[in-house]
């Protein structure tokens, strides 16, 4: 079982950064895909970025393309994201969570995704 907690969400203005980290329990963290997704008040839950279990490849959301980065570090157990150029749009809770190598959807989809952190807040302003 995998344990996730988000941190480092915070109040920016506008062309703002914030680095979120996302860290977790468990010895099998380093065997699995990890995603971003967030949710803005009134709307669904929304992929923002993945990273496979060697950080080989990623994935990202068209709205964040360019402006995110994620990576993680199997030795500390954590994974990271990296919001440049912040917009109020970005507003958000932010979380993490851990790809379930069995369940149907793709890397973009939330249903492929079992263990979920409890989120971080996001707050852009313009």
């Amino acid at each position: 079982q995998v344990q996730l907690v988000e941190s480092g969400g915070g109040l920016v203005q506008a062309g703002g950064s914030l680095r979120l980290s996302c860290a977790a329990s468990g010895r099998t963290f380093s065997s699995y895909t990890m995603g971003w997704f967030r949710q803005a008040p009134g709307k669904e839950r929304a992929f923002v970025a993945a990273i496979t279990w060697s950080g080989g490849n990623t994935y990202y959301g068209d709205s964040v393309k360019g402006r995110f980065t994620n990576s993680r570090d199997n030795a500390n157990n954590a994974v990271y994201l990296q919001m440049n150029s912040l917009k109020p749009e970005d507003t958000a809770v932010y979380y993490c969570a851990r790809r379930d190598p069995a369940a149907f959807g793709t890397v973009f989809s939330s249903v492929a995704y079992r263990n979920w952190g409890q989120g971080t807040q996001v707050t852009v302003s313009s």
